[in-house]
């Protein structure tokens, strides 16, 4: 980890009578993938990424940027091999640094969704902080490669995040003929829905958003 993560992770007070600061590191070491991941949930959408996959870097920059996330992923993989257990493994640390940043969830709004468009393109994700992992992803790409990563481990890399990060989250590319487009309005509307979702509830401040007082 260089500077920038360690002002993510340690460097961050909380202000006088306000919530912790929400930040995490998470490094995740297997004899597929070397991963650390470091985050501040009330950044400015600073991004380092270095996952040896062009196009995922430029994803995970739209998740930092539209959520407002500081983020810094570095990922050693097996990608000789192919890019499978890169992007599962970092949905997977990614999901583990957000629940571990989330705390116990007093205060926040819990639900968050949005619609995101890009020329022809539009998706909608939903995303709930329920504790309880889920996904519903209805989405057909239009072609099966975008630059090196194949499309159909969007799935596996939202359902790695989904498993760590204990949310429910439904994604649906609701129009799109150009698979780049469909892709990027994803993952802006992901970031999205996530920093909706994690705001602090003014009327609600210290109350856990469920009747079950707890998630």
């Amino acid at each position: 980890m260089d500077a920038m993560s360690d002002n993510l992770a340690s460097n961050l007070a909380a202000p006088a009578g306000g919530p912790a600061p929400r930040v995490a590191k998470v490094s995740r070491q297997t004899a597929e993938t070397q991963i650390s991941v470091a985050l501040n949930l009330d950044g400015s959408g600073q991004a380092q990424l270095a996952t040896g996959i062009g196009f995922l870097d430029h994803m995970l920059d739209q998740i930092a940027r539209h959520g407002l996330i500081d983020l810094n992923i570095q990922c050693q993989g097996d990608l000789h091999i192919d890019g499978h257990h890169t992007v599962e493994d970092i949905g997977i640390t990614l999901g583990q640094a957000v629940a571990q940043a989330v705390g116990d969830k007093k205060g926040i709004r819990r639900y968050g969704h949005a619609y995101v468009p890009l020329d022809e393109a539009l998706s909608r994700v939903v995303i709930d902080f329920s504790g309880r992992p889920g996904l519903e992803m209805d989405v057909h790409f239009t072609a099966s490669m975008i630059g090196a990563l194949d499309t159909q481990l969007v799935y596996e890399f939202f359902q790695g995040f989904v498993n760590h990060a204990g949310v429910s989250l439904h994604i649906d590319n609701l129009k799109g003929q150009n698979a780049h487009h469909q892709c990027e309005t994803i993952f802006k509307a992901f970031g999205r829905a996530v920093r909706a979702a994690l705001e602090f509830d003014p009327r609600a401040l210290g109350s856990i958003p469920s009747t079950k007082g707890s998630l």
